[in-house]
């Protein structure tokens, strides 16, 4: 069986910065409370033109060229995003057209802000299993489209972004990514909604932390145990960008000290699935993290669904 590996990275935000001081002016809050709740102090917002297939075609084609690999080599496309606004063709089908695949199988996967983790293992599993041999995998979200710019407790929490991987195939004996911990709680799936027309973005904001900090740190320790990596050997822990409240404890709780624990939540908000590949690329284009070292990712929040794996620095 054949394994995969995280040949490249990419990432993509819009130019507009949007402040804590901005939203002030929008709706009843301040940076000091936004700060104090949540950690973050900018947030990017993509221009009313621009769209989830645009954003993600900019990450994808950042890493397909960082990759080495020429278009025709891709031969499956998987985006994960909760915001796309057509149908059909789909957000990976218009990424491909752009980036000037000839034939690549294309699909997108909506598992909200688990999405990227859970398109990784998709893509990880395709390759294993012979279906595929260098897949583009994307997360990407225009989250400011499903605000509401009325509710303070929600809309200072929202950005815009993409992030990309190219995943390839891998004889090496150590697997570059490893055995996926997936699951979800379908009956606490109402403690985040995108929900409506227009859709629009609500959660139980306490519920989610609670579930967040006591149910995820085992999990995530589970995720270690299957690709047999200690806690403490991890270089790096991305989580999902939700909330630098969640973030700080769940890496505390899972005993990844000599970790450098992704924070990217501060500068460019919650990207949903694009935020755990926005975070990735940034923290290895800072070069902070060696090739080869052990890297912790885990999404969670919509559905309550959670996936996580621990990869290999490209």
């Amino acid at each position: 069986m054949t394994g995969s590996r995280v040949l490249a990275l990419g990432h993509y935000q819009p130019a507009r910065v949007l402040t804590n001081d901005e939203l002030a002016a929008m709706v009843d809050t301040s940076d000091e409370w936004i700060r104090t709740r949540v950690g973050i102090r900018t947030r990017r917002v993509a221009e009313p033109t621009e769209t989830v297939a645009d954003m993600a075609g900019q990450a994808a084609a950042k890493a397909l060229a960082n990759s080495g690999l020429a278009p025709a080599d891709i031969d499956l496309v998987l985006v994960a995003t909760c915001t796309a606004v057509d149908r059909s063709p789909n957000t990976a089908a218009r990424v491909a057209a752009a980036l000037g695949l000839p034939s690549p199988a294309v699909m997108d996967i909506n598992v909200v802000c688990a999405g990227f983790t859970h398109a990784l293992a998709t893509a990880d599993h395709a390759i294993r299993a012979g279906s595929a041999t260098n897949a583009l995998v994307v997360g990407v979200e225009k989250f400011t489209d499903v605000a509401d710019w009325t509710d303070r407790t929600t809309c200072v929490l929202v950005g815009d972004g993409a992030g990309a991987a190219v995943v390839t195939a891998s004889a090496s004996p150590e697997p570059g990514i490893g055995p996926v911990v997936w699951g979800s709680v379908p009956e606490m799936g109402h403690a985040v909604r995108i929900e409506g027309t227009p859709s629009r973005f609500a959660q139980e904001g306490q519920s989610v932390y609670r579930w967040a900090t006591t149910q995820l740190p085992p999990i995530a320790r589970t995720v270690c145990e299957r690709a047999g990596v200690a806690p403490e050997e991890l270089a790096a822990v991305v989580l999902h960008q939700a909330n630098l409240r969640i973030i700080e404890p769940v890496a505390r709780k899972l005993g990844a000290v000599n970790a450098i624990v992704a924070s990217d939540v501060t500068e460019s908000g919650n990207t949903s699935a694009a935020s755990i590949p926005l975070a990735l690329s940034k923290l290895v284009a800072s070069g902070r993290v060696a090739p080869g070292a052990p890297i912790l990712l885990f999404g969670f929040g919509g559905n309550l669904s959670y996936a996580g794996q621990v990869i290999r620095c490209p």
